[in-house]
């Protein structure tokens, strides 16, 4: 299975795509806002590993400054 994630300001092209999705018979998904913030946080924390061990007290102790 493939997956695309599409966005658009004009709910007028939007529902062009999500009409020609349907005649093409290609399952279709409208994500929520709760849906697309969560998207963002998973990309922002896989952007964001460094999958180095980070001594919790030496960070907060910096960032306290």
């Amino acid at each position: 299975m493939n997956s695309a994630i599409i966005t658009t300001e004009s709910s007028k092209d939007l529902k062009l795509l999500l009409e020609l999705a349907k005649k093409i018979n290609i399952t279709t998904k409208l994500l929520s806002k709760e849906d697309e913030e969560e998207l963002g946080l998973i990309k922002a924390i896989k952007s964001g590993r460094s999958h180095e061990y980070v001594d919790t007290d030496k960070f907060l102790n910096k960032i306290a400054k």
